[in-house]
Parts: C-alpha cells; sequence; structure tokens
C-alpha cells in the first residue's frame, strides 16, 4: 500500500498532524505534494539513485519531501538537526548529495553551510533566506500527477557516531513500484498489531531510522502519525488522551521521564486506548519496563535490530513477563553468540552478537568497517554483546567498545547503569572506564541529578551505598561525578564516547 492508495480511498483522512501547531495534512494533500515534490526533483535533472540530504527539525514539510523522493526513486539522506557544519559538511561530501533541503528551525549552522557546500542546490522550507531557495515556492509550480517513470526510492542513514565518524547505510534500490509491499509495514501489522486506521505517536526525531521508518510505515497502511515537534513526559501523556493514540514506538528514556512525573500528573490522563508501545534503540531497565506494563498494561513491545537491517529479534509483553529483560527472538535471520575465535558458543555463554543469512552489510565508502563487523562465516555484527537461553530468548550484556577491565575482570557498564536509572534522585546514568594506575581502568558513574542542587558529597555516598548492596562490589562505581546532562541522542542513544574521554585527557565534556 502507499499513501497514493489512502488519497483515493480517504483522502480527508489526516496522514499526520502536527502536535505544537495543530497542523493537519491530509492524505490527498501528501499525494499531491509528493508528486510535486518529485516533478521538481526531475525537473531539476535528478535521475533515479541520486541523493537529496534533509537537514530540517520535526517539520510539517518533512514527510511530503521524504515521499517525494520515494517515488522519484532518490536515495534520502535524513541528517541530524543536531550535528556541527563541519560534520554536516562530511556526511553531504559522502553521500555526494545534489541537493540540501533545510528549515529554520535547525538554528545558526545553516548559514555557515552555502559556503562548504559550493555546487549543491539549496532549498529551505517555511519563510526561505538567500541563499536557500523557497522549497515549497518551487515545488508548487509543479503539477500534481505522478511522474512517468515513478519507482521506489530509500532512506540513506548515518549512523549516530557515538563510536567515531558515522558511516553511510545505503541499501541497493529495489526498483519495485512504490507500493509494493514493505517488510515494515507488513512487520508492524503483524508483529505490533497496527492497523489501517491506528493513530501512531512519534516522539522522536524524524531524521532519525525508527521514527522516519515506521511514520512511513504508518502511512503506507494508511494510519494517522501524530508528530511531537520535541519529547516533553506530560505532553505525550495528553496527546495520547486527546487523539486516542493506539500505538507508538518509544525509547526508555522516554518511559523513564514519564514514570518519573508526580503521580497526581500520570493519573490525569486517560492512556487506555494505548494498545501497542514499541520500545528499541537502548536496552530498558528491567524496573522501568515493570513499572510501565503496571501502568498502561502487557502493551510493551520490544525489538533489538540497527539502521543497518542485518537481523530483527523481537519480543511481546508476555514473552517478556516470562523472560525478562530479554529482546527476544531473531525473526529474520539466524542468531548466532560467538567467541574471540568466531565460534559458536553453548547457550548463556556471552560473545558477540551476530547475525547470520540475513541483509548483508552496505556501508557508503567504507569497505573496511564491513570486512570489520563480517566474520569468517560471512555473519555480521553491530558489535553488541550478548547470550542466549535454550529457547533462543537474546540477553543484551553491553557494547563490546563500552566494557571496562579493570584489575583484569570485564565489565559491562549497562548493568550499572540499568540500576543507576531507578533510583528516584537519578535523572540519568552513564559508567565509563577512567584510568587508574593500579587497575588499569576504574569504574566510574556520571549521574544527571533530578535536582542539581543535590549535587553533592550526600549525594555521592547514598548512591554508592546504593549501588554496592544490590551489585558486586567489583561493579560498583569507584567514583561517582554529576553532570548537570548527559549528552545523550534525542533517539535515546548515549554520546559515552564524550563522557569516557574528558577522563582520559581528551577533550569532552564538562564533568564535576
Amino acid at each position: 500500500m502507499h499513501p497514493v492508495t489512502h488519497a483515493q480511498t480517504h483522502p480527508d483522512r489526516p496522514a499526520y498532524i502536527m502536535a505544537g501547531s495543530g497542523e493537519t495534512v491530509t492524505y490527498k494533500q501528501l499525494d499531491e505534494r509528493s508528486n510535486q515534490g518529485a516533478q521538481l526533483f526531475r525537473s531539476m535533472g535528478l535521475k533515479s539513485g541520486d541523493v537529496i540530504a534533509i537537514l530540517m527539525d520535526n517539520h510539517p514539510r518533512f514527510f511530503e519531501i521524504a515521499w517525494a523522493a520515494q517515488r522519484a526513486g532518490l536515495y534520502y539522506a535524513c541528517i541530524s538537526s543536531k550535528l556541527t557544519s563541519g560534520e554536516i559538511e562530511y556526511i553531504m561530501t559522502d553521500c555526494e548529495a545534489k541537493v540540501l533541503i533545510t528549515s529554520a528551525g535547525v538554528g545558526p549552522v545553516i548559514d555557515e553551510m552555502p559556503a562548504l557546500l559550493p555546487g549543491v542546490k539549496l532549498f529551505m522550507v517555511g519563510e526561505a533566506r538567500a541563499p536557500y531557495e523557497s522549497f515549497e515556492a518551487a515545488r508548487d509550480k509543479m503539477p500534481v500527477t505522478p511522474i512517468a517513470d515513478e519507482t521506489s526510492g530509500a532512506d540513506m542513514l548515518y549512523s549516530s557516531g557515538t563510536t567515531g565518524r558515522p558511516k553511510g547505510i545505503k541499501p541497493p534500490l529495489s526498483g519495485a513500484p512504490i507500493d509494493a509491499p514493505v517488510a515494515l509495514a507488513m512487520m508492524a501489522q503483524g508483529l505490533f498489531g497496527f492497523q489501517n486506521d491506528s493513530v501512531y505517536i512519534s516522539p522522536a526525531p524524524l531524521y532519525h531510522a525508527a521514527p522516519l521508518r515506521w511514520c512511513m510505515s504508518v502511512h503506507r497502511l494508511g494510519g494517522t502519525v501524530v508528530v511531537m515537534e520535541k519529547f516533553d513526559p506530560e505532553e505525550t501523556l495528553a496527546l495520547i488522551q486527546k487523539y486516542k493514540v493506539d500505538v507508538g514506538q518509544f525509547v526508555p528514556t522516554h518511559f523513564v521521564r514519564m514514570l518519573k512525573l508526580p503521580p497526581e500528573v500520570r493519573a490525569k490522563y486517560d492512556v487506555s486506548s494505548m494498545r501497542s508501545a514499541v520500545h528499541a534503540a537502548a536496552p530498558c531497565p528491567i524496573p522501568v519496563k515493570e513499572q510501565m506494563m503496571e501502568w498502561w498494561g502487557p502493551v510493551i513491545h520490544e525489538y533489538y535490530a540497527g539502521s543497518e537491517g542485518n537481523g530483527f529479534c523481537y519480543i511481546g509483553p508476555h514473552d517478556w513477563l516470562t523472560h525478562k529483560g530479554s529482546v527476544g527472538k531473531a525473526t529474520t535471520a539466524e542468531l548466532h553468540i560467538v567467541d574471540e575465535d568466531g565460534e559458536e558458543v553453548a547457550p548463556r555463554t556471552e560473545g558477540t552478537i551476530y547475525f547470520g543469512g540475513g541483509t548483508p552489510l552496505s556501508y557508503h565508502n567504507a569497505p573496511e568497517k564491513i570486512a570489520e563487523n563480517t566474520n569468517k562465516h560471512g555473519w555480521t555484527t553491530l558489535g553488541d554483546v550478548g547470550w542466549v537461553d535454550e529457547e533462543g530468548f537474546l540477553y543484551l550484556t553491553d557494547r563490546k567498545s563500552f566494557m571496562i577491565i579493570s584489575g583484569g575482570v570485564n565489565i559491562y557498564p549497562q548493568e550499572l547503569e540499568n540500576l543507576l536509572i531507578t533510583h528516584p534522585k537519578v535523572a540519568d546514568a552513564a559508567v565509563v572506564g577512567a584510568p587508574h594506575e593500579e587497575m588499569g581502568e576504574q569504574v566510574v558513574a556520571v549521574i544527571q541529578p533530578m535536582d542539581w542542587a543535590a549535587a553533592n558529597d550526600e549525594l555521592k555516598a547514598e548512591l554508592a551505598a546504593f549501588c554496592r548492596a544490590n551489585l558486586s562490589h567489583v561493579k560498583s562505581p569507584r567514583r561517582i561525578d554529576f553532570m548537570q546532562e548527559l549528552p545523550r541522542h534525542p533517539t535515546g542513544k548515549l554520546y559515552k564516547r564524550l563522557i569516557r574521554d574528558a577522563y582520559w585527557g581528551k577533550e569532552g565534556s564538562k564533568i564535576v
């Protein structure tokens, strides 16, 4: 299915609603505007396989442009609005984008880009300022009918760069018609219970893989997307009640922030319409998920996958209640846990997580990254560590690159982070290894307190005692520091490299 189908059967149904402004775009409008966008791209000489870049906040024109590129057989590289001009220039150059479309909401960085991008066609949505041209003005001159050579494009997304230079994920174009079945839309229906008339809430930035792909899957099915310009825990509850939202995709930090609302605020809103709340992107501490289940009911679904698409694990709420902490069973590829020699290990033995028989890795201009993450069996990894039980349920331990080696003992920070976040005085937590003369590394917990005024030695002592009461002393932090806000990506991923670098004498975040 595709928006064109729904434009014919439900022309006035909202394809999406912007939560802040209330602006509504119907399926008829989305169909016509995406046709005009595709016509504009063709008029500029862009052909199937070419690349455009979208550098925007959660703006009402985002989906119209993505669908226009999709209809024109283009790659659309969606770039994080949080990046510096140098990081944006690197991605634009790497993906060879011929067009950049941006919005004023991205901020001052857009004024730095024209000088860095000679030869790139520049557009701005909303009120455009030179040298950017108005995207809407150019688009509106175009016919609302489909282009003659319509064919499916694809997103081209860049890894978030939590451990170095981001890499572009460039899947081969299918050459299929735009209304051909798409696996994610079928999965949304089959696994997660999305309906043709579902109302889906999207609280995350649209430039990231999961929000972009899930929202466009809802459009394929014919539902309505409620787009939050920026996540706010109470507003999320208000929107669920207002629009009778039944499906949504979240990350664990969203759950944590909603759970930490005062009980009387949580009780104000009716969330009983929620049938399927899907989460991924970062591990969810068991107590957090338990509390969400108690509040919203057994509607919390989880999956483990990467933008690379090389494998996918899924667990529904009922399986999770009997396999707490698991991210599920493999559905699209074979799951393998392997040791340092690349050999498979027994159940309940930790190792690197690999997938076999799935989609091959396709990093753009990075054959070394493909080789580095493919083993002798042809299996591929995202660099995560975990184990499987006898039934095939996967449990994540952490990322290999985050492991701390202290006194010869391997320590994975995730377990300690999951514990710390449950403390009522902790808003967020990161655990890293810092240099130590005797032990090699020592475990350091960096805490974002609920109340910055309480960031004192008394709280450090309280948190240290809390850790020792619940975990082995080896895993407990030897040092506790505070940050006003951890460098966390809006999608929930933590830029742990920035915190770790501060302790190893590299330029990093300010830690007290």
